[in-house]
């Protein structure tokens, strides 16, 4: 029997206002509240409402037998419980059907992974107690910002005691080899790799509605037929995208929520079922190993990390705020930690491309920057300010070890005023008495 396996990321970042390098010192606030609002608000009405409402129709009609999985980033979970709790409720409403996994992702959305594996790891934990507490399931899957990966993030992320992993079915790392297998990694043949089927997934998210595509339009029954023709040795179908795909990247009226109304129809007359990540994982064997020593996504043809870190302004601006990471980890300051989670958000950097100039990439379509090179100077004027404040509190002059003993200090004192108030609490009861 054949498996499809639907996975749907949820993101948005925290949008910069503009901000002018006169800002720099006079104004601690970055965000651009009035587009994040506006945004999240759209995004929810046109996609995620109507999409959840979907769903959860077809798990009824299928009495439990059609499943899907989706990851969150933090800044997105942040967003919609601030300007879209109804969001909120409808996922909890999926969660309580038992056919939806959660999975885990870094809670910033963020590269912490190529450049600080204590932030990285402090971000995936973060994140696993967020959707613990929202929607009363802990992540046993893990996909990591963008789908990246390599051999060495898949140790760090089996240490944090996950064996299922979420990347891109690249062509640049499978050959010959076909994505409608389970690997292992080469380094841990404990870790399950779940690789994303990049035409079919595609074929979705992109081209659904393209009059000009030679497959278009695109029938649920085709669409089955395709993975129903398939040899038969190749048996999961990983269909992993944006779940904006429905309603906002692809409209109401292309017929995206027809067409995903239609596949359960399909796929059973073809003996074709639907998994969870994890169920996938228990459910196939490895075919064997994949060796992936340099990391890659799930972006552009090239798959690799040249959509955030291709250029000299993403780097230096990448460089610069993971510069201060020993510092930051000292710090316990709620706002200054609340915007360094939103500053390492990859989209930033995503924006400060200059791909699309040479390759006629859409890296313009959801940028709110006239150009990169406005970009980076409205990001490194922000993070010249957020550096300021940090280096107030933790002055660079002083020795990072020597920081932190005074930390530690801090904190014994603190807890030593806990301790005392507590005694002081008891002998005036004692008194009372």
């Amino acid at each position: 029997m054949k498996s499809i396996c639907f996975y749907f990321q949820i993101h948005q970042p925290f949008r910069l206002k503009r901000y002018r390098f006169f800002n720099i010192g006079a104004d601690h606030y970055y965000y651009d509240d009035f587009s994040n609002e506006q945004i999240m608000q759209h995004v929810a009405e046109v996609s995620f409402l109507p999409a959840n409402r979907m769903l959860l129709d077809m798990i009824k009609a299928g009495n439990g037998k059609f499943k899907v999985a989706f990851s969150f980033s933090g800044v997105a979970l942040d967003q919609l419980e601030q300007y879209a709790p109804e969001v909120i409720g409808s996922f909890q409403e999926l969660a309580k059907t038992g056919c939806v996994e959660f999975l885990a992702e870094t809670a910033g959305h963020s590269l912490a992974s190529l450049y600080d594996e204590e932030e990285f790891r402090f971000q995936v934990q973060n994140n696993c107690k967020h959707i613990t507490r929202l929607f009363g399931q802990k992540p046993t899957t893990f996909r990591n910002t963008e789908l990246i990966y390599s051999d060495d993030i898949a140790e760090v992320v089996y240490s944090l005691g996950f064996k299922n992993i979420i990347t891109n079915g690249a062509k640049s790392i499978l050959g010959w080899k076909s994505s409608n297998f389970i690997y292992h990694c080469a380094t841990n043949s404990n870790v399950k790799l779940l690789l994303r089927n990049n035409k079919l997934s595609d074929d979705m998210s992109f081209r659904f509605s393209n009059t000009s595509w030679s497959e278009y339009p695109l029938t649920a029954d085709k669409f089955i037929d395709w993975i129903d023709k398939a040899p038969e040795t190749e048996q999961v179908f990983n269909l992993f995208m944006n779940y904006e795909t429905f309603g906002n990247l692809q409209t109401r009226e292309s017929g995206i929520f027809d067409f995903m109304r239609a596949l359960p129809q399909f796929a059973a007359a073809h003996n074709i079922e639907f998994v969870t990540p994890s169920e996938e994982a228990k459910k196939y064997k490895s075919t064997g190993p994949l060796s992936i020593p340099n990391p890659i996504s799930w972006a552009d043809e090239e798959s690799d990390l040249s959509a955030w870190t291709g250029n000299d302004l993403q780097r230096e601006a990448l460089e610069k705020l993971y510069s201060v990471s020993e510092r930051i980890h000292l710090c316990r300051d709620h706002r200054l930690l609340n915007d360094w989670l939103y500053l390492q958000t990859s989209d930033h950097f995503y924006y400060m491309s200059t791909k699309h100039l040479t390759d006629g990439g859409g890296y313009n379509a959801f940028s709110p920057y006239d150009s990169p090179f406005d970009a980076f100077t409205n990001y490194m004027n922000v993070l010249s300010d957020f550096l300021d404040r940090l280096e107030a509190q933790f002055p660079s002059t002083i020795d990072t070890e020597e920081l932190n003993q005074l930390q530690i200090t801090i904190d014994n004192q603190e807890k030593e005023i806990a301790r005392l108030e507590k005694e002081l609490k008891a002998a005036k009861k004692v008194v009372k008495k």
